[in-house]
Protein backbone atom coordinates (compact mmCIF):
# COMPACT_ATOMS: atom_id res chain seq x y z
CA UNK A 1 0.00 0.00 0.00
CA UNK A 2 1.09 3.36 -0.67
CA UNK A 3 -0.63 6.63 0.65
CA UNK A 4 -0.58 9.80 -1.11
CA UNK A 5 -1.37 13.59 -0.30
CA UNK A 6 -2.79 15.62 -3.52
CA UNK A 7 -3.02 19.53 -3.52
CA UNK A 8 -5.96 20.62 -5.04
CA UNK A 9 -6.09 23.80 -7.23
CA UNK A 10 -9.12 25.01 -5.06
CA UNK A 11 -11.52 24.70 -2.04
CA UNK A 12 -13.29 21.78 -3.33
CA UNK A 13 -16.24 20.92 -0.18
CA UNK A 14 -13.52 21.57 1.78
CA UNK A 15 -11.36 19.38 0.79
CA UNK A 16 -7.96 21.05 -0.18
CA UNK A 17 -5.38 18.14 0.03
CA UNK A 18 -6.82 14.89 -1.45
CA UNK A 19 -5.30 11.85 0.57
CA UNK A 20 -5.77 8.44 -1.56
CA UNK A 21 -4.22 4.58 -0.55
CA UNK A 22 -3.24 2.87 -3.56
CA UNK A 23 -3.17 -0.65 -4.07
CA UNK A 24 -1.20 -3.14 -6.85
CA UNK A 25 -2.76 -6.54 -7.63
CA UNK A 26 -2.82 -9.11 -10.47
CA UNK A 27 -5.27 -6.52 -12.41
CA UNK A 28 -3.18 -3.32 -12.00
CA UNK A 29 -3.44 -0.41 -9.28
CA UNK A 30 -6.49 0.29 -7.22
CA UNK A 31 -7.70 3.22 -5.12
CA UNK A 32 -9.22 3.12 -1.24
CA UNK A 33 -10.20 7.20 -0.72
CA UNK A 34 -13.01 7.50 1.14
CA UNK A 35 -13.40 11.20 2.77
CA UNK A 36 -11.44 11.22 6.32
CA UNK A 37 -14.39 11.69 7.46
CA UNK A 38 -16.56 8.90 6.44
CA UNK A 39 -16.99 5.99 9.30
CA UNK A 40 -16.01 2.39 8.66
CA UNK A 41 -19.38 0.83 7.56
CA UNK A 42 -19.59 3.43 4.50
CA UNK A 43 -15.47 3.54 3.89
CA UNK A 44 -16.29 -0.44 3.39
CA UNK A 45 -17.67 -0.11 0.06
CA UNK A 46 -14.92 2.04 -1.01
CA UNK A 47 -12.54 -0.64 0.06
CA UNK A 48 -14.72 -3.24 -1.62
CA UNK A 49 -14.37 -1.76 -4.79
CA UNK A 50 -10.83 -1.24 -4.53
CA UNK A 51 -10.29 -5.08 -3.69
CA UNK A 52 -12.85 -6.14 -7.07
CA UNK A 53 -10.26 -3.32 -8.92
CA UNK A 54 -6.97 -5.47 -8.30
CA UNK A 55 -8.19 -8.74 -8.41
CA UNK A 56 -11.05 -8.95 -11.01
CA UNK A 57 -11.27 -9.37 -14.61
CA UNK A 58 -12.56 -6.27 -16.23
CA UNK A 59 -16.24 -6.48 -17.86
CA UNK A 60 -16.83 -6.06 -21.46
CA UNK A 61 -16.70 -2.38 -22.77
CA UNK A 62 -19.07 -0.88 -25.57
CA UNK A 63 -16.35 2.03 -25.85
CA UNK A 64 -12.63 3.17 -25.24
CA UNK A 65 -13.53 7.07 -25.49
CA UNK A 66 -16.12 8.89 -22.62
CA UNK A 67 -17.26 12.04 -22.99
CA UNK A 68 -16.99 14.04 -19.65
CA UNK A 69 -18.49 16.99 -17.99
CA UNK A 70 -16.65 20.13 -16.37
CA UNK A 71 -16.92 20.93 -12.76
CA UNK A 72 -16.88 24.43 -10.82
CA UNK A 73 -17.34 24.12 -7.10
CA UNK A 74 -19.25 26.75 -5.58
CA UNK A 75 -16.39 29.88 -5.89
CA UNK A 76 -17.09 33.00 -7.70
CA UNK A 77 -13.63 34.55 -8.18
CA UNK A 78 -13.86 35.04 -12.42
CA UNK A 79 -10.16 34.28 -13.05
CA UNK A 80 -9.94 30.66 -10.81
CA UNK A 81 -13.30 30.01 -13.10
CA UNK A 82 -11.75 30.44 -16.11
CA UNK A 83 -8.82 28.83 -15.59
CA UNK A 84 -10.90 25.57 -14.03
CA UNK A 85 -12.61 25.76 -17.48
CA UNK A 86 -10.02 26.36 -19.92
CA UNK A 87 -8.41 23.18 -18.17
CA UNK A 88 -10.98 21.24 -19.73
CA UNK A 89 -10.76 21.24 -23.79
CA UNK A 90 -13.32 20.82 -25.77
CA UNK A 91 -16.26 20.50 -23.03
CA UNK A 92 -19.39 21.58 -23.41
CA UNK A 93 -21.20 20.16 -20.51
CA UNK A 94 -20.44 21.58 -17.01
CA UNK A 95 -21.78 20.74 -13.55
CA UNK A 96 -21.94 23.88 -11.22
CA UNK A 97 -22.04 23.57 -7.15
CA UNK A 98 -24.95 25.33 -6.38
CA UNK A 99 -27.49 25.26 -2.94
CA UNK A 100 -25.09 28.05 -0.04
CA UNK A 101 -26.05 31.30 -1.75
CA UNK A 102 -28.76 32.55 -4.44
CA UNK A 103 -27.09 35.44 -5.97
CA UNK A 104 -23.75 34.04 -6.21
CA UNK A 105 -25.12 30.94 -7.71
CA UNK A 106 -26.78 33.01 -10.09
CA UNK A 107 -23.58 34.94 -10.37
CA UNK A 108 -21.68 31.72 -11.38
CA UNK A 109 -24.01 30.28 -13.67
CA UNK A 110 -23.73 33.19 -15.40
CA UNK A 111 -20.56 33.18 -16.11
CA UNK A 112 -21.11 29.47 -17.11
CA UNK A 113 -23.88 30.75 -19.66
CA UNK A 114 -21.86 33.20 -20.89
CA UNK A 115 -19.70 30.75 -22.94
CA UNK A 116 -22.84 29.94 -25.41
CA UNK A 117 -26.42 28.85 -25.39
CA UNK A 118 -25.06 25.62 -26.72
CA UNK A 119 -23.18 24.78 -23.10
CA UNK A 120 -25.17 22.26 -20.94
CA UNK A 121 -25.41 23.53 -17.46
CA UNK A 122 -26.04 20.98 -14.85
CA UNK A 123 -26.43 21.92 -11.23
CA UNK A 124 -25.30 20.14 -8.15
CA UNK A 125 -26.84 21.14 -4.63
CA UNK A 126 -25.98 17.44 -2.23
CA UNK A 127 -29.36 17.30 -1.06
CA UNK A 128 -28.98 20.89 0.39
CA UNK A 129 -32.54 22.33 -0.30
CA UNK A 130 -36.18 22.06 1.81
CA UNK A 131 -38.40 21.60 -1.65
CA UNK A 132 -39.93 24.93 -0.73
CA UNK A 133 -36.55 26.35 -0.89
CA UNK A 134 -35.86 23.80 -4.28
CA UNK A 135 -38.85 25.62 -5.93
CA UNK A 136 -37.66 28.83 -5.16
CA UNK A 137 -34.17 28.79 -6.00
CA UNK A 138 -34.90 26.61 -9.20
CA UNK A 139 -37.62 29.13 -10.67
CA UNK A 140 -35.21 31.83 -9.76
CA UNK A 141 -31.88 30.05 -11.73
CA UNK A 142 -34.00 28.99 -14.45
CA UNK A 143 -35.60 32.97 -15.14
CA UNK A 144 -32.01 34.51 -14.86
CA UNK A 145 -29.94 31.52 -16.62
CA UNK A 146 -32.02 29.50 -18.52
CA UNK A 147 -32.88 25.83 -18.66
CA UNK A 148 -30.65 22.97 -16.54
CA UNK A 149 -29.81 19.38 -18.07
CA UNK A 150 -30.48 18.24 -14.38
CA UNK A 151 -30.45 18.86 -11.21
CA UNK A 152 -28.43 16.47 -9.06
CA UNK A 153 -29.60 15.80 -5.49
CA UNK A 154 -31.74 18.78 -4.93
CA UNK A 155 -33.29 17.65 -1.66
CA UNK A 156 -31.72 15.25 0.91
CA UNK A 157 -34.73 12.32 0.65
CA UNK A 158 -37.01 10.21 -1.88
CA UNK A 159 -39.96 12.01 -0.52
CA UNK A 160 -38.95 15.26 -0.91
CA UNK A 161 -37.93 14.38 -4.36
CA UNK A 162 -40.58 13.65 -5.45
CA UNK A 163 -42.79 16.22 -4.05
CA UNK A 164 -40.71 18.11 -5.93
CA UNK A 165 -41.53 16.69 -9.29
CA UNK A 166 -44.92 17.36 -8.62
CA UNK A 167 -44.78 20.25 -7.65
CA UNK A 168 -42.02 22.21 -10.30
CA UNK A 169 -43.71 23.59 -13.76
CA UNK A 170 -40.51 24.29 -15.31
CA UNK A 171 -38.35 21.57 -17.54
CA UNK A 172 -36.42 19.97 -14.67
CA UNK A 173 -34.76 16.51 -14.79
CA UNK A 174 -33.83 15.37 -11.46
CA UNK A 175 -30.48 12.86 -10.78
CA UNK A 176 -30.34 10.78 -7.56
CA UNK A 177 -27.23 10.85 -6.13
CA UNK A 178 -26.90 10.64 -2.14
CA UNK A 179 -30.47 8.68 -1.88
CA UNK A 180 -28.88 6.05 -3.46
CA UNK A 181 -24.87 5.86 -2.33
CA UNK A 182 -25.89 6.87 0.43
CA UNK A 183 -28.58 4.71 1.92
CA UNK A 184 -27.89 1.06 3.40
CA UNK A 185 -29.58 -0.86 0.41
CA UNK A 186 -29.78 0.90 -3.01
CA UNK A 187 -31.86 -1.86 -4.25
CA UNK A 188 -34.51 -1.25 -1.84
CA UNK A 189 -35.21 2.49 -2.74
CA UNK A 190 -38.18 3.39 -5.14
CA UNK A 191 -37.23 6.07 -7.48
CA UNK A 192 -40.55 6.37 -9.20
CA UNK A 193 -41.68 9.71 -9.56
CA UNK A 194 -38.81 10.99 -7.60
CA UNK A 195 -36.03 11.08 -9.92
CA UNK A 196 -35.36 10.39 -13.63
CA UNK A 197 -31.05 9.74 -13.50
CA UNK A 198 -28.95 7.56 -11.42
CA UNK A 199 -25.84 8.70 -10.44
CA UNK A 200 -23.28 6.04 -10.01
CA UNK A 201 -19.95 6.52 -8.39
CA UNK A 202 -17.71 3.45 -8.42
CA UNK A 203 -15.92 3.49 -5.30
CA UNK A 204 -19.11 4.79 -3.21
CA UNK A 205 -21.13 2.02 -4.56
CA UNK A 206 -18.77 -0.53 -3.84
CA UNK A 207 -17.49 -1.59 -7.38
CA UNK A 208 -18.34 -2.22 -11.01
CA UNK A 209 -20.66 -5.47 -10.47
CA UNK A 210 -22.50 -3.77 -7.92
CA UNK A 211 -22.98 -0.29 -9.50
CA UNK A 212 -24.46 -2.42 -12.66
CA UNK A 213 -26.63 -4.16 -10.36
CA UNK A 214 -27.38 -1.01 -9.44
CA UNK A 215 -28.86 0.78 -12.57
CA UNK A 216 -29.95 -2.81 -13.80
CA UNK A 217 -32.24 -2.88 -11.06
CA UNK A 218 -33.68 0.55 -11.31
CA UNK A 219 -33.64 1.10 -15.17
CA UNK A 220 -33.23 4.84 -15.50
CA UNK A 221 -30.54 6.45 -17.67
CA UNK A 222 -27.02 6.91 -15.69
CA UNK A 223 -23.99 9.58 -15.39
CA UNK A 224 -20.76 7.76 -13.87
CA UNK A 225 -19.19 10.79 -12.08
CA UNK A 226 -16.15 10.66 -9.80
CA UNK A 227 -15.87 11.06 -5.72
CA UNK A 228 -12.69 13.39 -6.26
CA UNK A 229 -10.33 10.60 -6.64
CA UNK A 230 -6.82 10.65 -8.18
CA UNK A 231 -6.18 8.97 -11.49
CA UNK A 232 -6.50 5.40 -10.69
CA UNK A 233 -9.84 5.95 -9.07
CA UNK A 234 -10.98 7.57 -11.99
CA UNK A 235 -9.58 5.09 -14.20
CA UNK A 236 -11.96 2.55 -12.64
CA UNK A 237 -14.81 4.88 -13.35
CA UNK A 238 -14.11 5.18 -17.24
CA UNK A 239 -14.04 1.58 -16.78
CA UNK A 240 -17.42 1.43 -15.41
CA UNK A 241 -18.45 3.91 -18.08
CA UNK A 242 -17.08 2.10 -20.98
CA UNK A 243 -18.87 -0.83 -19.39
CA UNK A 244 -22.84 0.52 -19.87
CA UNK A 245 -24.21 0.11 -23.04
CA UNK A 246 -26.48 3.08 -23.50
CA UNK A 247 -24.54 5.88 -22.18
CA UNK A 248 -26.68 8.95 -23.50
CA UNK A 249 -24.80 11.53 -20.90
CA UNK A 250 -21.76 13.04 -20.54
CA UNK A 251 -20.16 11.60 -17.26
CA UNK A 252 -18.75 13.44 -14.41
CA UNK A 253 -14.81 11.91 -14.57
CA UNK A 254 -13.11 15.24 -15.32
CA UNK A 255 -12.43 16.20 -12.09
CA UNK A 256 -8.30 15.52 -12.32
CA UNK A 257 -8.59 19.14 -13.44
CA UNK A 258 -9.08 20.04 -10.05
CA UNK A 259 -5.83 18.64 -8.34
CA UNK A 260 -2.15 20.36 -8.99
CA UNK A 261 -0.73 16.89 -8.35
CA UNK A 262 -1.83 13.72 -9.91
CA UNK A 263 -0.43 10.46 -9.91
CA UNK A 264 -1.12 9.90 -13.54
CA UNK A 265 -2.28 12.23 -16.55
CA UNK A 266 -5.64 11.19 -18.47
CA UNK A 267 -6.08 14.18 -20.90
CA UNK A 268 -8.67 15.44 -22.00
CA UNK A 269 -9.19 15.52 -25.67
CA UNK A 270 -12.32 17.20 -27.55
CA UNK A 271 -14.38 16.54 -24.86
CA UNK A 272 -13.25 13.20 -23.80
CA UNK A 273 -10.81 11.07 -21.76
CA UNK A 274 -9.74 7.38 -23.29
CA UNK A 275 -8.78 4.40 -21.55
CA UNK A 276 -5.65 3.61 -21.18
CA UNK A 277 -2.94 2.46 -19.36
CA UNK A 278 -2.01 4.56 -16.74
CA UNK A 279 2.08 5.67 -16.00
CA UNK A 280 1.88 5.79 -12.41
CA UNK A 281 4.34 8.16 -10.41
CA UNK A 282 4.32 8.39 -6.82
CA UNK A 283 7.68 10.03 -5.79
CA UNK A 284 7.45 12.97 -3.74
CA UNK A 285 3.67 12.27 -2.86
CA UNK A 286 3.46 9.98 0.11
CA UNK A 287 1.76 11.16 3.30
CA UNK A 288 3.72 11.42 6.64
CA UNK A 289 4.24 8.13 8.87
CA UNK A 290 1.45 9.41 10.88
CA UNK A 291 -0.73 9.66 8.24
CA UNK A 292 0.35 6.36 6.93
CA UNK A 293 -0.45 4.11 9.89
CA UNK A 294 -3.98 6.37 9.97
CA UNK A 295 -5.03 4.72 6.57
CA UNK A 296 -3.52 1.35 7.57
CA UNK A 297 -5.59 1.06 10.18
CA UNK A 298 -8.58 2.32 8.18
CA UNK A 299 -8.29 -0.17 5.81
CA UNK A 300 -7.89 -3.40 8.00
CA UNK A 301 -10.92 -1.72 10.30
CA UNK A 302 -13.01 -2.19 6.82
CA UNK A 303 -11.75 -5.16 5.95
CA UNK A 304 -13.39 -6.68 8.72
CA UNK A 305 -16.35 -5.11 7.99
CA UNK A 306 -16.35 -7.06 4.87
CA UNK A 307 -15.29 -10.46 6.19
CA UNK A 308 -11.93 -10.44 5.13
Amino acid sequence: MRVVALPMKTNFRGVTVREVALFRGEYGWAEFSPFLEYGDDESSLWLKSAIEAATSERPTIYRTQIPVNGTIPAINDKSVIKRLIESYPGVSTFKVKVGENLPEDIARLAQIRSLGRKIKIRIDVNGGWTVDQALTNLYAMYEEVGPFEYVEQPCSTVEELRELKSKIRIPLLIAADEVIRKVADPFAIDLEGAADILMLKVQPLGGIARSLAIAGHHKLPVVVSSALESAVGIGYGLELAASIENLSFDCGLATGSLISVDVATLPIEDGAISLTDLDIRLDGLDVAPDRFEWWKNRTMRCAEKLGI
